[in-house]
């Protein structure tokens, strides 16, 4: 049996790191790895017998932690004592490499003296030493090498290179001293790591913001024997099922639950992305994290913990972050093989410099060096990820929830999308939309509404609740006729039955209706039932009209209701009647001609959001909707679908044009350096940018407008 594992792994603060540890899992035979150094989770497949420990101690072995079970995990993690640390060896490399730089652009004799020059980088190199040394070494340990081992050959050549020159060729020292080239290597790759271990960061924010939704706290209502309330605030963990919970105005509700006593006004956009607040009271469900902006509520628990709405959520949205898109695992395929091949072309510039080219070996190093540091794997390896978290986070923004970070690689293939009707285009809730009878119409609604309040069919509910003001009309006995309709016997004798067209077969005339009312096997009155269209659906259906794709609508619905629901809203292509065994057929010839979104309510439509190319389910049952579909318009609207889509198109969009810069930059640097035209200083530099651009390019997904 496989099974998924799933750890935190302090210290995975960058592409490099990430790029390392899928390396080093992938060696030893785990599947559908994902390394993800904005949350710095791992996943992986295994079968049940893995040694997961042993897993475990390996990845420690190349210097990061993995959290264990039980154990507390950090937020911020350490690579290479990032944080605090890493920021004050970084200012003392700063201080120490300027005036090292300066010497290039200033007659001032002190800063061309050698041993001036070797005081000032010497503490640079060792720092790069404590902060780069144990990552390279361990790399090569596991024969894995990565980045720091071509920053640690570069700087160290460029380094021991130069303590030789001042050693033993005193009189011309200047020609062999390239203190500054070490140092410079150094402290601009070390810039570059914090720079983007800050900017991958924010990628993550959507996330953290979730985070910080869930309450630390609750109050308890603790009731004795005699009814005697005590409120007793605990930790939100200690909170469990049954609990009841007592949240006041301006609270966050710290447990998923129903409300037993009170109404409120919530504001529950952090949720939905709906931004008006909704009104609640005794029955209604609530969300834990949502806020109370007007009221008092007594809620008893039904979800806490990892069981609640947000923490799935939260789950969700970090897995998807981890799922590996096709482009980015071509992007690691290369990435795998890159340092051996640049320390391939290191060496090669260096002998072809010397032996063909007959330059001296002072400027062949200085080009081998510099093709060593501009090479940068980090920044193919950033590409996708950057891209798949900022999209993800400006996508639960908008109150759309994306399963995998290959979903939105998906949504930018599909041609077109089918609809449910019911519960998705349509809302569900039932009206009475036409009567006919040869009765008083408030003495037949009195009789409707009497025989019906003894039903549960959810047509007899909607009638009922609809017409709950109606007149009380007595009725002696009255029974439910399975699968058929309503009988009932009133004070003078009469026997009255509301039912169908098949149990009742009226005349031709009278035919059509959805419901009708016979008093003594005589028509007295038929009523028609139809289901309200969403207030956005026309709008949203003719936004994606416009955007290109075909609209199909699949319902099991009466062909008339179909019809005239279709027309109204321009669909392409109608399916009614059809039974759910006829909607998979239809889905799996729909599937042959061309990617396909199916859009259901999420409950009744799980099939079908599994089978499609792309599932989206529109549904306010939350905890069903996360289960059972790729993409959900959490906050329940429909308009919300062209956005996903876009955000879709744009994401890849983002992936292409990161990865073509990643590409671009290695394939056109290195030759470059080979043949001495980027310095070593330069070379690291660029490279040290490199990755920062491609995430600050990610980061404009983030305000890209997408209505």
């Amino acid at each position: 049996m496989k099974k998924v594992y799933s750890t935190v792994v302090e210290g995975m603060t960058c592409g490099n790191c990430a790029l390392t540890i899928s390396r080093l899992l992938e060696k030893k035979g785990l599947k559908n790895i994902s390394a993800n150094a904005a949350s710095g989770e791992v996943n992986f497949t295994a079968a049940e017998t893995l040694d997961v420990e042993g897993v475990y101690n390996d990845i420690d072995g190349l210097g990061y932690h993995v959290v264990r079970e039980g154990e507390e995990h950090s937020a911020e993690g350490h690579h290479h004592e990032h944080g605090d640390n890493l920021t004050a060896l970084l200012i003392i490399n700063v201080l120490l490499t300027v005036p090292l730089l300066a010497h290039m652009f200033t007659s001032w004799h002190v800063l061309h003296m050698p041993w001036v020059q070797f005081a000032l980088a010497t503490p640079v190199y060792a720092i790069g030493c404590y902060v780069f040394m144990p990552s390279a070494y361990r790399s090569l340990k596991h024969g894995i090498p990565n980045m720091d081992v071509l920053i640690m050959i570069g700087a160290s050549a460029a380094y021991i290179y130069s303590i030789i020159g001042l050693l033993f060729f005193a009189g011309t020292a200047h020609n062999y001293i390239f203190f500054e080239t070490a140092a410079s290597i150094i402290t601009l790759v070390m810039v570059g790591n914090w720079l983007e271990h800050k900017t991958v960061k924010s990628t993550t924010v959507a996330i953290d913001a979730l985070v910080k939704l869930q309450p630390q706290s609750a109050r308890i209502v603790m009731a004795d024997s005699m009814g005697k309330e005590t409120i007793l605030e605990v930790e939100s963990k200690f909170v469990r099922n049954g609990d009841v919970v007592l949240v006041n105005n301006g609270d966050s509700i710290p447990v998923d639950g129903e409300i037993i006593k009170g109404d409120a006004q919530i504001d529950e956009h952090m949720i939905t992305g709906e931004s008006v607040p909704v009104h609640k009271s005794i029955g209604n469900g609530v969300v834990g994290g949502t806020l109370i902006l007007d009221g008092n509520l007594r809620v008893k628990a039904t979800a806490v913990g990892n069981a609640s709405v947000l923490s799935s959520i939260i789950k969700m949205v970090r897995e998807a972050q981890a799922v590996k898109p096709a482009l980015q695992k071509l992007a690691d395929k290369i990435s795998a093989v890159f340092v051996p091949v640049v320390l391939g072309i290191a060496v090669l510039t260096l002998l072809v410099n010397m032996f063909v080219a007959g330059h001296t070996f002072t400027e062949s190093m200085m080009r081998a060096i510099a093709v060593l540091v501009i090479s940068c794997p980090c920044a193919m390896g950033l590409a996708t990820p950057a891209a798949v978290a900022v999209g993800l986070g400006r996508a639960a923004r908008n109150g759309i929830l994306v399963k995998g970070g290959d979903t939105l690689e998906q949504l930018k293939r599909i041609k077109q999308i089918v609809f449910d009707k019911t519960g998705t285009l349509t809302t569900g809730q039932l009206q009475v939309s036409k009567i006919q009878t040869t009765l008083d119409e408030a003495q037949f609604r009195s009789i409707v509404a009497a025989m019906e309040k003894h039903s549960s069919h959810p047509i007899a509910k909607s009638i009922s609740a609809q017409w709950k003001d109606a007149a009380h009309f007595e009725l002696a006995e009255v029974r439910e006729v399975k699968g058929k309709g309503m009988e009932a016997t009133d004070s003078d004798g009469n026997t009255w039955r509301l039912g169908s067209e098949k149990w009742l077969k009226p005349n031709a005339e009278n035919a059509g209706a959805d419901l009708y009312l016979y008093k003594n096997d005589e028509f007295t009155g038929s009523l028609n039932i139809s289901d309200t269209l969403r207030p956005d659906a026309l709008s949203a259906i003719a936004e994606l009209k416009m955007m290109g794709y075909t609209l199909i609508l699949l319902s099991g619905d009466k062909k008339s209701k179909c019809e005239e629901l279709g027309k109204q809203l321009n669909m392409d292509v109608i399916y009614s009647e059809q039974s759910p065994a006829q909607k998979n057929e239809i889905l799996d010839q729909l599937l042959k001609r061309a990617p396909t979104a199916m859009v259901g309510d999420g409950i009744n439509d799980a099939p079908a959001l599994a089978k499609a190319t792309v599932g989206i389910s529109l549904s306010e049952s939350t905890q069903i909707a996360i289960q059972s579909a790729n993409v959900i318009l959490s906050n329940n609207q429909l308009l919300s679908l062209p956005r996903a889509l876009r955000l879709g198109i744009y994401t890849e969009q983002t992936i292409k044009q990161n990865l073509f810069w990643a590409f671009i930059y290695n394939i056109v640097a290195i030759p470059v350096a080979a043949v001495g035209l980027l310095t070593p200083v330069w070379g690291a530099g660029v490279m040290a940018l490199s990755d920062v651009v491609l995430v600050l390019n990610s980061l404009r997904l983030g305000i890209r407008k997408i209505n």
